[in-house]
Order: structure tokens, then sequence, then C-alpha cells
């Protein structure tokens, strides 16, 4: 759970890494929408996607001071660097998502399975993708919007901006604060997560596609010849 949930933890934002887009004195400006209208908002927001493809760019940061990443999450070798890879997404429930540097992993589900395979390793880990996972973050994409409102708390600082944080209801979640930020185009263009360990992680999309045709081939998966496989 603890690979998967510093591999997914990828695909969130916080407002605070947004400071520099968003000038304190607008927002003071600015009216934020409620909880009941940002939720709506959201579920709207995201019920225009019906499939995405995207390349990304992800990085993870220690807050100063911190000593979490050398007990757990990410190892100290894994900070500040960038991650490179392409992400596909196609609701209900299809989600791929494949770093291809430094290193190369992959995460597969279609809504019921999940997998995260490791080439470098020959090793693929298998689970039901069961509630706890099914309210990560990532699959905040591809999942079912309406059990937004059940999981997160969420807010809009600027109810003329496309750009939302939420907060998990559960206090043992992987993270502490979600943002995310559309773009012209009305797809995520910017996701960082902050997380209880001290750690934010930012990640940028570019190339977005919104609502391509995509193939169910590209969300089966089967190890190749030689893989371990590990289920949990």
């Amino acid at each position: 759970m603890d690979m998967l949930r510093k591999t997914i933890g990828a695909v969130a934002i916080s407002a605070a890494m947004l400071a520099p887009v968003i000038s304190t004195n607008v927002l003071a400006a600015t009216t934020a929408a409620t909880e009941q209208q940002a939720t709506a908002n959201l579920i709207q927001q995201l019920n225009g996607i019906k499939s995405l493809s995207a390349n990304f760019e992800q990085t993870t940061k220690a807050t100063s001071g911190s000593k979490a990443p050398q007990k757990k999450g990410l190892s100290a070798q894994h900070m500040n660097q960038t991650f490179k890879g392409v992400m596909n997404v196609a609701r209900p429930g299809k989600f791929y998502w494949e770093t291809t540097s430094p290193s190369k992993q992959t995460i597969v589900t279609t809504g019921k399975m999940i997998w995260i395979y490791d080439p470098d390793l020959k090793q693929a880990i298998r689970q039901n993708l069961d509630e706890q996972v099914a309210n990560t973050p990532a699959l905040l994409l591809s999942g079912n919007t309406s059990q937004i409102m059940q999981s997160y708390r969420v807010t809009q600082p600027n109810k003329g901006k496309t750009y939302y944080t939420l907060f998990p209801k559960q206090s043992d979640g992987a993270f502490q604060s979600l943002t995310i930020s559309f773009g012209a185009n009305k797809a995520p263009s910017l996701m960082i997560l902050e997380d209880s360990l001290g750690q934010t992680t930012q990640i940028r999309f570019t190339d977005v596609k919104v609502n391509p045709n995509l193939p169910n081939s590209i969300f089966d998966f089967t190890p190749p010849k030689g893989t371990d496989i590990i289920d949990q």
C-alpha cells in the first residue's frame, strides 16, 4: 500500500504551490465559492472528461526542516528529481500511468484490479482496487465523481477561477491537501499534493488531449514472462 500511495500520490495538488501564480491580493478581492458550490463546480468540470491523455512531469520536494523522507515515503535520491511519463484515463475506472524517465514504472487499472509494474526489478504488484485505494488522488480523474462529496471537502478560493483545493474527510489518508487546476481546454494542467510526511509533489501536464478515442488494450496488462508477481 505504501508503494502504491507514494506513486499514485504524485497525481495531486496544493494551494500553497499555486501561490506564485495566484496573488493573495487577488484572492482577498474575490469571493470564494461555498463548499456546496465548489463541489458542484468540480463535479461538473470532471464530468466533461470522458477520456484523457497527457504527458506529465513530476517533482517531489521536502518541506524545509522535514526529516520524514529519510524514514518513510520517497527515498532521498528521489527528492527534487523530475520524473517524466505519460497518462491515459477513461471513465469509468480505467487508468494508465507510466513513468519513462529517469526510471520506469507502470500503474494500470480497469477499476477492479490494479497492477504496479517495475521492469528494473522484474516485479509486479497486484491488488484489488478496494474503496481505500479508489479514493487516492490519482484515481480522482477516472473514478466516480458522485463519490467526491463523500470523500473530500472541496474548496474553490476564487469562484471565477477553475482551481480547487480538496481535503480528505478521512484523517488517515495518503495526503493532507490536494489542489487541481484546469486549463483553457477544461483539462487538468497542474496537480500538487501535500502529505503528512512534509513532502510536496507537483505534477504538470502537457500535450493534454480531452476525450480522445482510447482503445481498451491500453488498460490491459499482462506481466512479461519471468516477472515476479506479488499479491497484496
